[in-house]
């Protein structure tokens, strides 16, 4: 059993994801894991999937050097309005998302209320390539792996607060203007 950095404070209640050494870049999964964190698994799954259409953004929040300006990113409240469509990243998330709803239903948790309560994106090893410079050289080409793992939590149906009967407070004001208009009328 590996150990995640958060515990579930109800583990009947929720179910986990988590993969190791997934082959997307650690800077867009991470703010990938920022857009997602907080939703509903339906919503954040249909938000994920029209990232990958480019109908939906990923603000860029922390690792935006070089990342353009683009008028989707005005719906988030992010400096510059930066925002990208990290496909890969996106992808991998999707995946993650569909393993923690098959683990919810072998488990028996409704999945339509499951909430993505904890999500954390690390750094992973390295992995080494070369690219052949100029004049016979030969630099490093890296690429950044990250592990991602979360937790997602079934919450209880949010039940209607019942209207209650006592009559709407007004002010004065409001009460003159409204017998100055009968009076009108």
């Amino acid at each position: 059993m590996v150990r995640y950095a958060k515990e579930a404070e109800n583990p009947a209640k929720s179910v986990k994801a988590r993969g190791f050494h997934l082959r997307t870049h650690f800077k867009t999964s991470r703010e990938v894991a920022g857009a997602i964190k907080g939703m509903h698994l339906r919503k954040a799954t249909k938000y994920l999937k029209d990232v990958v259409a480019q109908k939906q953004i990923i603000p860029m929040r922390r690792f935006m050097g070089g990342v353009g300006r683009h008028a989707q990113a005005k719906a988030f409240n992010t400096s510059g309005s930066l925002g990208a469509w990290p496909k890969k990243s996106a992808g991998v998330f999707l995946d993650l998302l569909k393993n923690a709803e098959s683990n919810a239903e072998v488990k028996g948790l409704e999945v339509d209320s499951l909430v993505i309560d904890h999500i954390q994106v690390n750094r992973a090893p390295q992995m080494r390539r070369r690219t052949y410079r100029a004049h016979g050289r030969i630099n490093p080409f890296m690429c950044s792996p990250c592990h991602v793992e979360m937790i997602l939590t079934e919450t209880e149906s949010i039940v209607a607060k019942e209207e209650e009967d006592a009559p709407k407070k007004r002010s004065k004001k409001k009460e003159a203007r409204a017998r100055a208009r009968l009076g009108a009328e």
